[in-house]
C-alpha cells in the first residue's frame, strides 16, 4: 500500500522560511512526477510545484516563482519544497502528490505565515 508522509509545516513570520518533506513508502517501481499542492481556506486546491521523475522542474505557480524550490531524492523516494520569503498569502494546507500508476496524496501539513 502506497503511503505518503509529510513533515515540515508550521507557523512562521512573513519573510521566513520552511522546508516541507514528503516520503513515499510501499512503492516497488520508479515514481513518476511528484509535486506539491496547497489549499487555503475557502479556496480550491492549487498546484504549487511539479518535478519530473528525472528531477527536472516542470512547473511553479506564478505566485511562488523565485521563492520556492522543489526537489526530489529518488533513492529516498522523497520530494521537498523549500519555501523562502514566505508571505501571509502562502498560508494553506500543503499536500504532497505523486503519480504512481495513479494519483496518491499525503495527509496535508499546515503552513501558517503571520504578518
Amino acid at each position: 500500500q502506497v503511503q505518503l508522509v509529510e513533515s515540515g509545516g508550521g507557523l512562521v513570520q512573513a519573510g521566513g522560511s520552511l522546508r516541507l518533506s514528503c516520503a513515499a513508502s510501499g512503492t516497488t517501481f520508479s515514481i513518476g512526477n511528484m509535486g506539491w499542492y496547497r489549499q487555503a481556506p475557502g479556496k480550491q486546491r492549487e498546484l504549487v510545484a511539479l518535478v519530473s521523475s528525472g528531477g527536472i522542474t516542470i512547473f511553479y505557480t506564478d505566485s511562488v516563482k523565485g521563492r520556492f524550490t522543489i526537489s526530489r531524492d529518488n533513492a529516498k523516494k522523497s520530494v521537498y519544497l523549500q519555501m523562502n520569503s514566505l508571505k501571509p498569502e502562502d498560508t494553506a494546507v500543503y499536500y504532497c502528490w505523486i503519480n504512481y500508476s495513479k494519483d496518491y496524496w499525503g495527509q496535508g501539513t499546515q503552513v501558517t505565515v503571520s504578518s
